[in-house]
Formats: C-alpha cells, structure tokens, sequence
C-alpha cells in the first residue's frame, strides 16, 4: 500500500523547514548525493510508532521580499502576490496529501497572513464519508518557552481546531505532534495491485504527456476501463495488448499557466515520484525542441532512487531539422545529461504525427522482461571470476576487496549478493566496474541492477 503523505503548509519563516527536519532527520532534508546528480531533497521518508510516512516540504517559497538593486526589501503579508503563492502551494498540497500541518508562529501570533491560509485550506477542503479531507492540524511553532505555549491558545480564534504548541528546533511537542498525525491516517481496505504490468508517463509539464497517452490509446482502441488512480487528480487507465493487460498512469495534471511558482514546479515533480513509485516501467517524456533540463535530470534521479525500470521518449521529434547524424548526436547529449542511467533506451517519436508511437509499448515489453530475468548462480559467478581477473579490487589502507562468490537474491529489480572479505572496502566505481562487465554478458535494458555486499569469512 502507498505510503501516507504529510504536507508542511504556511506562511514563511514560521519554521516549516526546520519542521521538516526534525520529522525526518537531518542529513536526509537537504540534499542527496548520487553519482551522477546532485538534487534539493523536498521529501523524505519518516516513521512514528511503526507506521512510515512520506513528509514534503513547501518551503522555498519566500514571496514576503522581492529583489530590489542589491538589497530586499519586504512586502506587505496581505500583498496579492503572497496571498497567490500562498493560494497555490495550499490548493496543491491539498491535493496531494492525506494530513496537512498548517504552521504558525508563537512568536508573531496570529497574522492576516495566517488568516489567509485558514481560509484557503478550509475552503479546499473536500467532504468524504461524512468527515472533511484532508484532515488539517494547526501547529504553532517557536513555543520554545512555557510562556508561549500558554499562548497557543490564541490561535484557536483561526478555527483550525486544537493548536499544537511545539518547537521544531528543539523537538519539544514534536511526539504528541506525531500521535496526532499518525492517527488521523483514513484508514483504507488493503487494495489489491493491478494486475499486469505499471506504466508511469512522467516528464517536465508540456513535454507532451497527454498527448503520448492519447495517441497510444488511440491506436490500441483497447481500453478496458478507467478506474480511480490513487493521485486523486489522475487517473489510470487500463489497456490491453498483446494479451497483458498494461495500466498506464498519466501524471499530466499540472500545466504552466504563465510564470510557475517555485511550490508549483516542486509539486509537480513530487506528483511524478508518486507515480513512479506505482509503477514497473516509466516512460520518462522529453521534450525535443527544449532538451534535457533540470527538472527532467531530477525525475530520472528519482527514477533511479525507486530502483524503477526506465525508458527516456524523446517526443515532437517532428519539430527538429534533421540530418543522418541528428538522432545519434542527440542521444550522445542526452546519455551525457544522465550519465547515471546509461542501460536506459532512448526512443524518438513524436505525439502529434504518430511517428514510432507504436514501438513504445513493444518497447516497454522488452525492458519489463529483462527487469524479471534471473540469471543461473553459476554463469553469474564466471563473470565475477572473469570481472576479477581482468581488473582486481583497487586496495584500501593496504587492503583488497576480494569476492568470494555470489547469487542472484532476487529480481524486480535484479538484486545480486556478493559474499565478500569487507563490505567496507567496497567502492561505487569497482561496483560500477562489475556492472559494466555484467550487462556485456546480459543488458539488462532499462533496468537498475542493485549489488548488496556481505561480509563472508572463507574457511
């Protein structure tokens, strides 16, 4: 089942950051380094009394100053272009999460601003089974003495409910915080996963992921049914083809109307990492006229992060003038950009013409069944021997990783365990090495390979 997600929603500088790094520790808030990309890390993973959750930040946002010569200056709480910012980053972690913390401030007390968001998540809020969702909490923040969490409860004039007085910096109240979360958790029926394979088409808004989705389907003239995806704004859609039933998960539900705020374009790229954390495949959407860019590179990390199968769509391939060399050079370009996702296939199509839309699923086909190969323990052990041979572990502090053996553990996706003298002698490039040699023997298209090191003494 889907993890439950948190959304951190409130004005700026009342601490949501901080917030989020103490529900989610520290050195995983920040960044994430990962051979290849380098990448602002807006969600993360927590746990409370056994139950794991997805926290995200809305942070980033910081419309209360505007950029004026070489100083800031600040602008009016009440301005129309925070309370704009404000309207968007509610409305989309609205949709988005199962609990929402509304953050405050002790310290400020209640503002217009804080006024302002009240209104707005009150009003986004939806009426299912009799009770309002999503479920809101009001969190005052900064109530880092007894004094102020006396005067918590002044904000019981916003009519959010119970304030929960807590200071994020120093964890006071952060475990009653935690209590409350998780027990306003909807508690659903165990769902049964689709059967078939999970397609997620996620991309960069206007790559043409709509469009991709329609061509297919309209092609295949298959559809089975459409049922209710598990992102409340989207919707999965059901085919069949060559007898597999195949649910292909659309993540095009924000578009850019005019200059996107900062909370928006994070959002966007969270609704995609849910996606992908449904799926088997990923069609990662690219759009050809304006290349590989940021956003894309931060998909295809969190493509990688979920160990998930992956296929790069260069769509309105129609649009660009070509030549003999065009595609190779253009796939030189895009396998430089994600350099950490090399197995990955490109495919060139274009939407709008239909050109090569029908290799996309015979495509998709082909890298699911390599994502479930199993290969004998025998032919993988003579590759490692053969790897060895050719290139010997690099020594640490006078030491040499040495490889006993290893096997095939598990596919979906292909995990190999190798018996080794130290774990920690290990490094990702001789890791890098092995799997290099590995996928000569076997591709593996499309599909991460995932090596886990034990510690094995040889008698």
């Amino acid at each position: 089942m889907q993890k439950p997600i948190v959304a951190l929603v409130g004005r700026p500088n009342v601490g949501k950051s901080t917030l989020f790094n103490r529900l989610v520790g520290e050195r995983l808030a920040v960044t994430d380094d990962i051979p290849g990309t380098t990448r602002d890390r807006i969600s993360a993973e927590s746990e409370w009394n056994g139950i794991i959750f997805e926290v995200i930040d809305t942070g980033g946002i910081d419309p209360i100053t505007v950029s004026s010569g070489s100083h800031h200056e600040p602008l009016s709480l009440g301005s129309a272009k925070f309370i704009d910012e404000i309207r968007h980053q509610a409305e989309i972690a609205i949709q988005e999460a199962d609990v929402v913390l509304f953050i405050t401030d002790s310290e400020s007390g209640i503002t217009s601003a804080d006024v302002e968001v009240a209104q707005i998540l009150r009003r986004s809020q939806k009426k299912i089974d009799g009770r309002l969702f999503p479920p809101i909490i009001l969190v005052v923040n900064k109530a880092d003495n007894m004094a102020r969490r006396e005067q918590a409860v002044q904000f019981y004039e916003l009519g959010m409910g119970e304030p929960y007085a807590i200071s994020a910096l120093h964890g006071t109240g952060t475990g009653d915080l935690l209590d409350a979360v998780v027990g306003n958790f909807h508690q659903q029926d165990e769902q049964v996963e689709d059967e078939g394979i999970r397609v997620a088409i996620v991309g960069k808004p206007n790559a043409g992921k709509s469009s991709l989705l329609n061509k297919i389907l309209g092609q295949e003239r298959a559809i089975v049914s459409p049922i209710p995806g598990t992102t409340r704004d989207a919707i999965d859609t059901q085919i069949m083809f060559n007898e597999i039933p195949i649910t292909l998960i659309d993540t095009a539900g924000i578009r850019r109307r005019g200059r996107v705020s900062p909370g928006v374009e994070k959002f966007s790229v969270f609704r995609s990492m849910r996606a992908i954390e449904r799926s088997d495949v990923v069609l990662l959407v690219i759009d050809a006229a304006s290349g590989i860019t940021a956003q894309d590179t931060h998909i295809a990390g969190y493509i990688l992060d979920a160990w998930k199968s992956a296929i790069v769509i260069v769509n309105k391939w129609d649009v660009i003038e070509k030549d003999t060399y065009t595609m190779e050079a253009y796939s030189q370009r895009i396998r430089g950009e994600l350099n950490f996702m090399d197995f990955v296939p490109v495919l060139f199509i274009s939407a709008l013409t239909g050109q090569r839309v029908n290799k996309v699923l015979p495509l998709m086909l082909q890298v699911h069944e390599e994502r479930l190969v199993r290969l004998p323990t025998s032919k993988f052990n003579a590759i490692l021997r053969a790897a060895q041979e050719k290139h010997p572990a690099p020594s640490h502090a006078g030491r040499h990783l040495r490889i006993y053996y290893g096997t095939q553990v598990r596919n979906d996706p292909p995990t190999f365990l190798l018996h080794v003298n130290d774990p920690k002698l290990s490094h990702f490039t001789y890791e890098r090495f092995l799997e290099n040699r590995l996928r000569e023997e076997y591709p593996f298209l499309g599909t991460p390979i995932r090596f886990v090191m034990r510690s094995h003494r040889k008698e």
